[in-house]
């Protein structure tokens, strides 16, 4: 799954898809080197960032959901979205997957849309929202507490309706750094819960704060942890870099077939 952030600024390349020639060439490259699914969002959700209302994030993904729509028919797009009525608007242009880091929890009408229009739906956990996700997070067993998040809330969305759901636990989002990291380590507990899993460490702080490295700098260490996610059966890898997470994925099913 790309990254294309149509945001002015979102935590690494916020504000460089800012005109329809940028985008082309951004997604034109993404396609060229494999990309599966171009994953649209118009809601920067870095921590502590500036909430926008639902006009705006309408006027900033609907126009480039049009346009690639058009020129890329056959191209798969996620819009990454919490909110129903930027998913409802996306999903009527033809939008595949809807990417939700609340999976229901600040908009539960988003699972009424998704069952009305039977597409896969990412769920995502989060503690409370991007602008206070960050405020001390704390949890008395860190795993135990998410695979019950992931429960309760895959229960909602059956009830709901929907059919393919597909988990992210949410690396950077309301966890601190040994968080993060304890999901690693431990991420194989999330299979138990028998949905495919997604997992987007490309660049982030976890990163760059423990290596003590720039955003820039972060592609070779954001390499190494997707090879590690690989190994453990991860399905989905969220990047901002395509053609490097497709040679990885090239080496691994390599290395596991050989």
């Amino acid at each position: 799954m790309g990254v294309l952030n149509l945001t002015p600024d979102s935590f690494y390349d916020g504000g460089l898809y800012n005109s329809e020639i940028k985008i082309d060439n951004r997604v034109a490259k993404m396609i060229d080197e494999g990309v599966d699914i171009v994953d649209v969002g118009g809601y920067s959700s870095r921590p502590g960032a500036k909430d926008i209302s639902i006009d705006e994030e309408i006027k900033r993904v609907v126009p480039t959901i049009k346009f690639l729509k058009k020129k890329y028919p056959d191209l798969v797009l996620s819009i990454d979205t919490f909110r129903s009525e930027v998913a409802k608007s996306c999903l009527d242009l033809g939008v595949d997957i809807v990417n939700d880091i609340s999976a229901g929890c600040i908009d539960e009408k988003i699972f009424d849309v998704v069952s009305e229009y039977n597409c896969p739906y990412v769920m995502m956990h989060m503690r409370g929202n991007p602008q206070n996700m960050q405020n001390k997070p704390e949890y008395k067993s860190l795993i135990k507490e998410l695979l019950s998040f992931f429960a309760k809330r895959i229960y909602l969305a059956r009830e709901k309706g929907i059919i393919d759901i597909i988990i992210d636990p949410g690396i950077g989002f309301g966890k601190t750094l040994d968080h993060n990291y304890t999901i690693m380590r431990k991420i194989e507990n999330f299979k138990h819960l028998d949905l495919p899993i997604l997992v987007g460490i490309s660049r982030k702080s976890l990163i760059t704060k423990y290596l003590n490295i720039d955003k820039k700098d972060s592609l070779n260490a954001t390499t190494a942890l997707n090879m590690y996610l690989l190994d453990k059966k991860i399905n989905i890898l969220r990047v901002h870099d395509v053609k490097e997470a497709k040679e990885c994925i090239m080496l691994h099913e390599k290395i596991k077939s050989s």
